[in-house]
Parts: C-alpha cells; sequence; structure tokens
C-alpha cells in the first residue's frame, strides 16, 4: 500500500510540474489517503501484531 502512495505522489508531482493542476491534486489527494491508510494499518499491526506464545 505504501508503494501506490509514492506512485500516486510521483504522479501528482510530474501532473505539477506539466501544469495539469486538476490531475495533480487528485493525485495528491488519493496518495494522502492511501499513506494514512497504510500508517493506521502499521500501527494496528504493530499493536495486535504477532503475540508471543505463552511459555
Amino acid at each position: 500500500m505504501l508503494h501506490y502512495a509514492l506512485v500516486f505522489l510521483v504522479v501528482a508531482l510530474i501532473a505539477a510540474v506539466l501544469g495539469f493542476g486538476g490531475i495533480a491534486g487528485a493525485a495528491a489527494g488519493i496518495a494522502k489517503i492511501l499513506f494514512f491508510v497504510f500508517l493506521v494499518l502499521f500501527i494496528v499491526s504493530l499493536i495486535f501484531g504477532r503475540r508471543r506464545p505463552p511459555v
């Protein structure tokens, strides 16, 4: 998921350089949403991830 966020970020940067403001804004918004979803899932997996078996 982080990969897709970075891909959309690169698309947004390229579109912004070429002057496509609407496309750049949309791609940046999608990248931001994907990054926050990744961040939430990462934190949840750290908290509830691997549980050690009882010894």
